[in-house]
């Protein structure tokens, strides 16, 4: 069977195409080569539009002051309302979704986990994050928000997913990096590859390649990042690369679970280690260059 992904976008092209004024037959017949999947997910949509029209015909009344279109043949009174029954079938599929027995997992600030999932996969959950897992399907994720470091075991069958708000990471043999802060997703691979909404902006980020993508954005940037940067978190480390000071006091308030806040605006580039910060919040200025007081219970950082 195929995985709920490839079914939406069977869907999502089944839909298209069942439009008078569809025309991008190369971009689905693409899709339908790209992975014999497909092919079986959009014979599924196909096969659940017969179901529901022998159902809704079944159910429909005789209507013998009609005449027929062609001699013959009687014209279905249903014809032209395909995207009415692939959306039936569609929140068929949203209802099966809802039915995930998901359980959530969240860390405090300052707090590192580790969830072993199915063999040769688990995620490491950094602080201040919480992540959903579906007992009846250990290849899904949802990270809710905060970073995880995700080790998975490839399998081309049943690819492994995460799922962040309305955006889809899908593995390809991969060890990969997830940080969700407000309506910002930054994805990075040290292994293997991840694609970012497939079937959609579709766009593989490979090792060694990072990924930023605003909510509402139509837009995903890819840039170069050092493979051994990418989850060292785990480790006590951050380095930061012309970072807005709110990201800078977001990821030193998850790492070390001291409430960091940012003032004014400005960037900063460098390399921590976060041990050092636990026994005094304010050697923060000197190794990264910025200013440091505590306030209220805080410690604010700004630009010098």
């Amino acid at each position: 069977m195929a995985s709920d992904e490839v079914r939406e976008q069977a869907l999502a092209w089944a839909v298209r195409a069942g439009d008078p004024a569809f025309a991008d037959w190369n971009g689905f017949m693409l899709w339908l080569e790209t992975d014999p999947e497909h092919a079986r997910a959009y014979d599924e949509v196909a096969a659940g539009v017969v179901d529901a029209t022998d159902l809704i015909a079944a159910a429909a009344p005789a209507n013998d002051d009609v005449a027929e279109a062609v001699p013959g043949r009687r014209r279905p009174w249903f014809l032209g309302g395909i995207a009415a029954l692939l959306a039936v079938v569609a929140a068929t599929w949203v209802l099966q979704a809802e039915r995930r027995d998901l359980y959530t997992i969240e860390t405090a600030t300052g707090e590192t986990r580790v969830v072993a999932l199915d063999s040769g996969t688990h995620v490491t959950l950094a602080g201040g994050s919480a992540l959903a897992f579906d007992r009846k399907d250990t290849r899904f994720a949802r990270l809710d928000h905060g970073q995880a470091l995700f080790t998975v075991r490839h399998d081309a069958a049943h690819p492994f997913q995460v799922a962040v708000g309305d955006e889809r990471l899908v593995d390809v043999g991969t060890v990969f990096d997830v940080r969700h802060d407000g309506k910002e997703l930054i994805v990075a691979v040290s292994e293997g590859a991840v694609q970012f909404n497939p079937g959609d902006a579709d766009v593989r980020i490979s090792a060694g390649e990072m990924l930023r993508h605003t909510q509402g954005s139509a837009n995903a940037v890819l840039s170069r990042v050092p493979v051994e940067q990418i989850g060292e978190w785990r480790e006590g480390r951050l380095t930061f690369e012309t970072a807005s000071l709110d990201e800078v006091a977001a990821q030193l308030k998850r790492a070390t679970g001291i409430d960091y806040a940012a003032h004014g605006s400005g960037t900063v580039s460098g390399s921590i280690l976060t041990a050092p910060l636990r026994k005094d919040p304010a050697q923060l200025g000197p190794l990264l260059g910025v200013s440091v007081r505590a306030e209220g219970g805080r410690w604010v950082i700004g630009a010098r």
